[in-house]
């Protein structure tokens, strides 16, 4: 599986905008904010911006639009797209899962133990494009999960690695 973080021209246009509009706060600090820029928590002293993000994933009916957290200044981003963020293992997730035209194709609230094979059997439906991990308490986008590779034409599972 891949992790996605935010794309850069979504954090650049919301750090540009940061305190210009009721869309996008700036944040001297906000200790704990789950950064989605990077993957992780945010520390005490480290400026963030709150501003509100629709994610790729989900047409129509099901476009959803909620607020998120990202440094105030550019990072490094998550240190590795290939594992399940350690940072958001400790609380129950809901997924989402969505077909490659943006409808909603399951779900459900996984415990943080078994969060990973409940994201790869969401990724086994060949209907599933694209796992969305949100917070069960206040439904918030925290990051996206693809397949590392495509499944093949038959619609066998994919190999991970």
């Amino acid at each position: 599986m891949r992790i996605h973080a935010l794309p850069n021209d979504v954090l650049d246009r919301a750090r540009e905008r940061a305190g210009a509009d009721e869309h996008h706060e700036w944040h001297a600090e906000s200790p704990g904010a789950p950064l989605r820029c990077c993957l992780r928590k945010a520390e005490p002293g480290e400026p963030v911006v709150l501003f509100r993000h629709r994610p790729a994933s989900g047409a129509g009916p099901y476009e959803e639009l909620g607020p998120v957290f990202a440094h105030a200044e550019p990072c490094d981003g998550p240190v590795t797209t290939a594992a399940f963020p350690e940072a958001f293992r400790h609380a129950p997730r809901t997924l989402r899962a969505y077909t490659a035209e943006g409808r909603i194709h399951g779900g459900e609230i996984a415990d943080p133990e078994h969060l990973v094979d409940r994201v790869a059997a969401l990724l086994d439906d060949p209907d599933v494009a694209e796992v969305q991990v949100r917070s069960v308490s206040h439904g918030c986008f925290l990051f996206a999960i693809t397949r590392d590779r495509p499944l093949p034409p038959n619609g066998g599972t994919a190999v991970r690695r």
